[in-house]
């Protein structure tokens, strides 16, 4: 009943290199955080001994921190988890805890010392402990990269198969520019890097490669419908006709994401964030990475809908709303109506 944006006629494609500019900037802004603070891996990942406890009444985490310090955890991370009288207190592997199972229950001890002297005794209650071996740590870590990697490979060989490869290495591009651009954005925000942050960063993947398949979907059958235009004015059409749905699709996804981010509780809210900056950034890249990339790709090794394309192809004055089809040299197959996205 409602369709936002149902007669846009807006020259995207003529941003590019602003949008070009202002994503790079960012970006190098993140890379230098990157570089220089890294990632805030979590034991999963790095090795090391999660010990969750709760306590009678609040206590300043300075405290709790000089506690820890005197018992040989100098180092150790602390935080609240959730209540202002549950903290988690992660200690990476060390001395303290290089002996398997003996090592863990040796940290565990040494916090109980630590919050004896902080907080006193009976005041308050151990609720759980977990530890990961480096080991496991490094593994994760090679099957994360493994499945963007592969997600990747993937996508180009689905798409050099469903349309071309030049629609496939446009689309990778810009999915790589979303998976650099999240990286950058986790480490600026300083967030725990867990499995479930991983997955986030997967589901940005996805979430990307989605919506510029649908643009490239309907580019491709522009090009078909329409062969008096040239490349650029059929990106821009097809983009145009597809932000409606963009709109909407966007616009209850973020919503759901950032009720996570103010609602969800400590375990959930990297996860919110980063699938909150996915859905910004994917819809970006979808529109001023992929859609310029497939143009300059088209222009340097032309493929057969494009080549006719520019080849009689004559520019749509600036306003024009509608693009009207030419009649070909050759009558075309009949097509299946397609559904509006």
């Amino acid at each position: 009943m409602i369709r936002l944006f149902a007669n846009a006629n807006y020259d995207f494609i003529k941003w590019r290199r602003w949008a070009f500019s202002i994503t790079g900037a960012i970006m190098l802004v993140g890379l230098a955080f990157l570089l220089t603070r890294g990632l805030n891996y979590s034991i999963e990942f790095t090795g090391g001994t999660l010990v969750q406890f709760e306590v009678a009444h609040k206590v300043p985490t300075s405290n709790i921190r000089a506690a820890l310090d005197q018992v040989g955890l100098s180092g150790a991370d602390i935080y609240n988890f959730g209540a202002d009288t549950s903290y988690v207190v992660r200690a990476r592997l060390g001395a303290e805890a290089a002996q398997g199972e003996a090592g863990t229950q040796a940290v565990a001890d040494a916090v109980a010392r630590a919050l004896d002297q902080s907080v006193g005794a009976g005041q308050y209650r151990l609720a759980r402990r977990e530890a990961v071996g480096p080991k496991v740590g490094r593994e994760l870590q090679s099957k994360a990269l493994i499945a963007i990697l592969v997600s990747f490979l993937v996508t180009l060989i689905y798409l050099a198969v469903r349309f071309e490869w030049r629609f496939g290495l446009a689309a990778v591009v810009a999915t790589a520019h979303d998976v650099v651009a999240t990286i950058a954005f986790i480490s600026v925000m300083h967030l725990e890097v867990s499995l479930v942050v991983v997955g986030a960063v997967l589901t940005v993947v996805g979430y990307s490669l989605n919506d510029t398949i649908i643009i490239f979907d309907r580019v491709r059958e522009n090009l078909r419908k329409y062969r008096r235009q040239n490349l650029y004015e059929i990106l821009n059409l097809s983009i145009n006709e597809t932000l409606p749905r963009s709109v909407l699709t966007h616009g209850t996804t973020i919503a759901t994401t950032l009720s996570l981010l103010v609602l969800a509780g400590e375990v959930i809210r990297p996860f919110a964030w980063v699938m909150s900056f996915g859905i910004f950034t994917g819809t970006f890249s979808s529109i001023y990475i992929a859609a310029p990339v497939l143009l300059w790709i088209e222009k340097r090794w032309p493929g057969e809908d494009a080549r006719g394309a520019r080849a009689l192809g004559t520019r749509v004055p600036a306003g024009t709303e509608k693009f009207a089809p030419a009649t070909p040299t050759s009558s075309p197959s009949p097509r299946t109506p397609q559904p509006t996205r």
